[in-house]
């Protein structure tokens, strides 16, 4: 049973005499004569949490800046929290003045939940720096080109594997076999470039090691759960039938995670011994044998922990936002109409696009800008903190504090993107027609914490894109009567977040079957 915000209503435990934590907060907060950001007004001890939309905050933070502005003020359970629903504010903090803002909040679900090891939270210090080292030494720009064959082949596997279940499905109407079709996309990717593994088409085992380990931990890690979690931590002792206790999840969880860092990490290890490995973030890594001891047992800590980080990030994200994607094309079938229609002008229909043809699909890449802003799919970005006190715009923001660059609302910032909560790929065209230079790039974090895999991600996402434009039609599915079914996505809650929902899929060219699909991809130069 996953604890909830309301959890905190249990009159037992919210009594619980807090003397200290206020006495510590009178100590700790510096005099100024500068205000702090405004902000809701907090409750006593327990802050704003229960303002907080518990499975969408960002909504709610969202709504606060219209209330408020773009630097927000907020207190949960004692955590001062600082929302920036501001690209300009987010640049100003967390870019130039990083050497303040590029640390992490000590979250107290981090360790509970076994995710000590995740690059992503780390604390900004040495180990953080080794982690970093390795993953930009694997995805840099200059490496993830190699990676393009490897992602085209596997970005048609996706569009087969499609074309089978759509093709044997009453209506070709996919719902959650689509949601696994893309996930097991994203993850042989990441698994490839991190571990030069081969996944299989269905039902990975070290995939399905990964995928629960995800689907239990991720919905903990946000800082209003881990608010909850540092407040209370009885509630990784209760008894499992005590309302509100994450004990056995907590276990379950670490277990898991540490499967998880270890299961893939010891299969490319092996191959390297044997000197079967392929290029790898693991194999590139050099571990060189003539360091001491600890020294190269450092090393290979910090090479399992981001490589297992790699795969964290890299596949969640990735498919959360090919499924955005979709859904997006099921809903607006004039975009897709458009894009389909460029596809057409440029590739013909007797081959797929592969990379090379991306400077020719501006139009397709004005798509996938627009997917990212449309929903960011980590909505809440990832916290930074506050390592000293620090004044902006004659606010006060106070040592410890925890930012949280709410992606979500500056992706409907009205002032810079017009009808925001429309999906319109024309609005990343200038005036001469020329891609514009937004990139959207509060989808990867800001400042030295952004994202190492980004432009791996960004290929990967084109890649799949662009093939499954060339090979479907999506579209709404019909009822009895045959009209179209409305479609009401169902979104997962947690730091990451991704719709599902049931569509209709259908091949564009008439009488393709699979046979023919499978010379097409042949003939297009990328076996499967």
């Amino acid at each position: 049973m996953a604890f909830r915000l309301s959890t905190i209503s249990l009159a037992g435990l919210v009594l619980i005499p807090s003397f200290a934590f206020i006495i510590r907060n009178l100590v700790n907060r510096k005099r100024t004569h500068l205000p702090l950001p405004p902000g809701p007004t907090p409750v006593p001890l327990l802050g704003n949490i229960l303002s907080i939309k518990a499975d969408e905050p960002w909504v709610t933070y969202t709504q606060w800046k219209a209330a408020y502005g773009d630097i927000v003020y907020s207190r949960a359970l004692g955590q001062e929290i600082i929302i920036i629903n501001s690209e300009d504010v987010a640049r100003a903090l967390m870019e130039k003045r990083s050497h303040n803002y590029s640390d992490r909040p000590r979250l107290a679900t981090i360790l509970p939940f076994g995710w000590g090891y995740n690059t992503g939270f780390q604390p900004y210090a040495d180990r953080w720096r080794l982690h970093r080292r390795c993953l930009h030494q694997a995805f840099r720009a200059d490496s993830v080109s190699h990676y393009r064959p490897m992602q085209l082949r596997k970005a048609r596997q996706l569009c087969l594997s499609i074309f089978e279940t759509a093709n044997s499905s009453e209506g070709n109407v996919l719902g959650e076999e689509l949601v696994l079709h893309v996930q097991t996309f994203a993850a042989s990717i990441i698994m490839s470039a991190t571990y030069d593994y081969e996944t299989l088409p269905h039902n990975d085992p070290l995939v399905h090691i990964v995928e629960r380990a995800l689907d239990l931990a991720i919905k903990f890690m946000t800082p209003e759960k881990a608010a909850i979690l540092g407040f209370l931590p009885i509630l990784l002792h209760l008894p499992d039938w005590f309302p509100g206790s994450v004990k056995s999840e907590s276990k379950l969880s670490q277990k898991y995670s540490d499967d998880m860092v270890e299961v893939p990490f010891q299969h490319a290890m092996k191959s390297i011994r044997e000197g079967t490995a392929g290029r790898c973030m693991i194999s590139e890594t050099k571990v060189d044998e003539e360091l001491e001891p600890d020294s190269r047992n450092v090393l290979e800590k910090a090479l399992k922990d981001s490589s297992a980080t790699a795969f964290v990030a890299g596949a969640e994200t990735t498919a959360s936002t090919i499924l955005v994607f979709i859904l997006m094309m099921v809903l607006n079938p004039r975009v897709q109409k458009k894009a389909q229609a460029e596809l057409d002008s440029v590739i013909g229909n007797g081959r797929l696009p592969d990379y090379s043809d991306r400077p020719s699909l501006a139009y397709i890449d004005a798509i996938l800008r627009e997917t990212l802003r449309w929903f960011p799919v980590v909505p809440l970005g990832m916290p930074h903190t506050a390592t000293a006190a620090d004044v902006y715009e004659e606010y006060h923001i106070p040592k410890g504090a925890i930012l949280v660059p709410n992606a979500w609302g500056m992706s409907r910032d009205e002032t810079k993107y017009p009808d925001a909560s429309e999906f319109k790929p024309e609005r990343f065209f200038n005036g001469e027609g020329e891609l514009n230079d937004d990139t959207v790039v509060y989808s990867f974090g800001f400042g030295r914490r952004v994202c190492p895999g980004r432009y791996l991600a960004d290929a990967s996402l084109w890649t799949a894109i662009v093939s499954l434009l060339a090979i479907f039609k999506f579209s709404k599915c019909k009822d009895e009567a045959g009209n179209d079914m409305e479609v009401v996505p169902q979104w997962t809650t947690g730091l990451t977040s991704y719709p599902r929902f049931p569509c209709c899929i259908a091949p564009r060219m008439s009488g393709l079957d699979k046979e023919a699909l499978v010379s097409l991809i042949h003939t297009s130069g990328s076996g499967v």
